[in-house]
């Protein structure tokens, strides 16, 4: 009776978030091209020069406890790939680090604008040979261990809030990713994706049968409770989206909105182990505060990553950073709350810090705050049950005006009283 009822939980919030986003949709198509408007009025894009490679280089030097020592090398790239008036600025994010511990991170990460903003492709494709610690399912109640029960099956453990046990997972992931939308009427786009996202030489490292109680990990007993396979899986399927854009610039914008919706089709005859469908559905808007200085903006990003009906396997449910950029959930590691269904929200005011006269916009700062929910049906732990937060702030210097491109450098500490540094190449939203 619990799982029906969150069910229709999810369903019906689900059928509430689409409501609004195609709300927005028809509000966006009735603004007369807002989108090409703002861009258009945007005195520093005067500067960009069509079809002109943009690129900022960035070594990655930094440390972390599950990693150990990262070094390697990040990209950010843009080019405007058509006519000045009228074409948005297509942006790719490459990333290429190693670590003491013997992992292996390849990604790349695109927005493309064609001629006319006819099309968007958007694109994220990655190899991971790495490993990533995972601490159960949902924001609330979480367990340290799960306890076998007489018989072939397990009882939920001992259960309390704020756990901190990490469970490392040793994994290589291969992901495509691919989506291709046609303009259908001014800033609202319509089209088509597939995705594959294939996990194998899964090593549940804490996981030990042989001992007396057996040490039985929340990857291996949720998979066996859902009879899902231990080593390797994947998750692969179609999707229909539709995206809603008027961002007067793709790494930093000072107005405008931008919507998109997912949904994908994971049927078991494309390989995937149970026939599941899933919603992504995502909001972002932007207000300039001052006439003066367009550079101080309110910035507001929310996501819902929602199980419409089916299961997925532990390493596969909606987890927090793992967005298209990998940037939600400054405060928190990687992977740190996952659930059948997640909710993120941010919130960020960015400003100026005008220390230098001959380049007022070179140093900027960030305060955010943000906030994320996920349920665990096996545990009876619902969306909004409980919030974890996380706050924190930053420092932004702007390499390349006329992109708006920034290198980022940003400290966040969330609920649970741990802290992270982060250093990054443009906006996080």
């Amino acid at each position: 009776m619990n799982k029906i009822a969150d069910g229709k939980r999810v369903f019906n919030g689900f059928i509430f978030a689409t409501g609004i986003f195609f709300i927005l949709g028809f509000l966006g198509i009735s603004q007369e091209a807002e989108g090409r408007q703002l861009f258009k009025k945007d005195s520093t894009k005067a500067q960009i020069k069509p079809r002109k490679l943009y690129f900022i280089p960035l070594p990655v030097i930094s440390y972390n406890p599950a990693f150990g020592a990262i070094y390697g090398v990040a990209a950010s790239t843009n080019m405007l790939i058509g006519e000045l008036e009228d074409t948005n600025l297509s942006s790719g994010f490459f990333n290429a680090t190693y670590s003491s511990k013997k992992q292996l991170v390849l990604s790349l990460k695109t927005t493309i604008y064609t001629n006319h903003n006819n099309w968007i492709l958007l694109g994220d494709w990655r190899f991971l040979d790495s490993s990533q610690p995972t601490y159960g399912l949902g924001t609330g109640k979480q367990s340290e261990i799960f306890l076998n029960e007489p018989g072939n099956g397990f009882e939920l453990g001992d259960y309390k809030d704020g756990v901190d046990l990490e469970e490392l997972m040793n994994f290589n992931l291969l992901r495509i990713s691919q989506v291709a939308l046609k303009r259908i009427k001014n800033e609202f786009y319509l089209g088509f994706g597939y995705h594959l996202d294939r996990y194998y030489n899964i090593d549940d490292t804490l996981l030990d049968l042989e001992s007396d109680p057996k040490r039985i990990t929340n990857h291996f007993a949720y998979n066996v409770l859902h009879d899902f396979e231990l080593a390797q899986y994947s998750i692969t399927g179609p999707s229909l989206n539709s995206v809603l854009d008027t961002r007067d610039n793709v790494n930093f914008p000072y107005k405008g909105r931008y919507a998109f919706a997912q949904y994908r089709f994971l049927p078991s005859w494309l390989g995937n182990q149970k026939s599941t469908h899933s919603w992504w559905l995502e909001y972002r808007q932007y207000w300039n505060v001052s006439q003066r200085v367009k550079r101080n903006t309110i910035a507001l990003w929310a996501f819902a990553n929602l199980t419409a009906f089916g299961k997925l396997p532990y390493m596969g449910l909606p987890a927090l950073g793992w967005d298209q950029l990998g940037r939600s959930g400054r405060a928190y590691p990687q992977g740190r709350f996952r659930g059948e269904n997640l909710i993120y929200s941010e919130l960020e005011y960015r400003f100026r810090i005008p220390l230098f006269n001959k380049n007022p916009d070179f140093l900027g700062g960030a305060v955010f705050a943000n906030a994320t929910s996920a349920s665990s049906i096996d545990q009876n732990v619902k969306l909004f049950q409980t919030i974890k937060g996380g706050a924190g702030a930053g420092l932004r210097f702007m390499f390349q005006k006329a992109t708006r491109s920034n290198v980022t450098l940003d400290y966040g500490i969330g609920a649970d009283g741990k802290g992270a540094i982060y250093f990054g190449l443009n906006e996080y939203f």
